[in-house]
């Protein structure tokens, strides 16, 4: 009996990073495409619970789902409509921030022509340059923004759809999946699919948790302090705080832009030192006990695979590389041959400083350790 034929190492090698290239590739070409299923379903899958609850009542399943994606469209329209506002009276002050602007560009220039040696004329007309530079550039950019909105809509209504789609048949699917496994298998099969539900469901609800924290510590912190569209800026700052590696220092930026060209360095100062106090009471306690309880990536893969999302995916790449590679990791902890892999995303689970370090570091607290 001749010996099984076993492809030589470098053979393998090819062969896979070949499939990653064409795997890659196809999830870059098809992004309008998946990325609104994905989150239809991490939505759907946040959502589930709630269905859940109504159909133990009696209630029927599409009445159940109805009820829920209504009730969930509502809080959306009606944070959307809040921070509407605030932009509308951002809008409406425009022309006044403008002109402060143009008052500080010219005590910057003052500042430049005594400390570099420099003629006022020429440090103004290369400012000058800059900024219609810079026009232009975000000209083009609102062009192609309204050239790209009317597929924007249509992606933001269909959304709705596949979540209704995938509560109303999510034993149909799970019947899928089971098609491609033994029955003797259904077992780990079925556990996968809950821990992969359990840690969807457990990590966004708990960063929905900590966004709304953080927007009323950094609204109220605005507001105390007198900075303008306190409100805008402290939700905005909350949202992009979720953003691993770079959302902390971003939310920072904002606030202390507005503050040095409508008010005053010192109520600079005052949000730096302020937001300072929020980053660290967020890094060492409301991550630690509200967020990261389950999703437990080392920080070398974390950062890995945000910076990969993002050149992916680009914004919604940032926001997703987390959570999928949490469930990448109950897949592969659950498959011997991949197991190697799973203890790779993971941290050693005896560490527990460890643990709690690299839970802060997934949140981008880097400039804070």
């Amino acid at each position: 009996m001749k010996d099984d034929f076993i492809l030589p190492f470098y053979v393998k090698i090819s062969i896979i990073i070949i499939g990653l290239f064409v795997f890659v590739t196809i999830l870059y070409l098809t992004q309008s495409i998946i990325v609104p299923i994905i989150y239809s379903t991490i939505i759907a899958i946040v959502l589930s619970p709630m269905v859940s609850f109504l159909t133990k009542r009696k209630v029927s399943p599409v009445v159940a789902i109805s009820i829920t994606l209504v009730l969930f469209i509502a809080i959306t329209v009606a944070i959307i409509t809040l921070l509407s506002v605030q932009m509308m009276q951002f809008s409406e002050s425009f022309p006044k921030l403008i002109e402060k602007i143009n008052q500080f560009a010219d005590s910057m220039e003052l500042w430049a022509s005594d400390r570099f040696d420099m003629s006022k004329s020429k440090i103004h007309s290369l400012i000058l340059k800059k900024r219609t530079e810079f026009i232009g550039e975000s000209s083009s950019l609102i062009g192609q923004t309204i050239i790209s909105t009317g597929s924007k809509l249509i992606v933001i209504f269909l959304i709705p759809v596949y979540v209704f789609m995938n509560e109303l048949y999510q034993n149909h699917l799970i019947q899928f999946i089971h098609k491609f496994f033994s029955k003797k298998e259904y077992g780990e099969v079925n556990d996968v699919l809950s821990s992969t539900k359990v840690i969807v469901q457990s990590y966004l609800v708990r960063l929905l948790m900590e966004a709304i924290i953080m927007a009323f510590l950094n609204s109220a912190t605005l507001l105390i302090i007198g900075i303008d569209y306190a409100i805008l800026l402290g939700v905005l700052g909350a949202i992009v705080n979720v953003i691993p590696y770079v959302g902390g220092l971003i939310s920072i930026i904002f606030p202390v832009l507005i503050a040095i060209i409508s008010e005053s360095p010192s109520d600079a100062l005052l949000v730096i030192m302020a937001y300072l106090v929020i980053q660290f009471f967020d890094v060492h306690y409301i991550i630690p006990k509200v967020v990261a309880s389950k999703v437990k990536i080392n920080a070398l893969i974390s950062v890995i695979v945000v910076l990969a999302g993002g050149a992916l995916w680009g914004l919604p790449g940032t926001f997703l590389s987390i959570p999928l590679t949490a469930i990448v990791k109950v897949i592969f902890d659950h498959i011997e041959q991949v197991k190697p892999w799973g203890f790779l995303l993971g941290v050693p689970p005896t560490d527990a400083a460890l643990v709690k370090r690299v839970i802060q570091i997934n949140h981008l607290n880097l400039f804070f350790l």
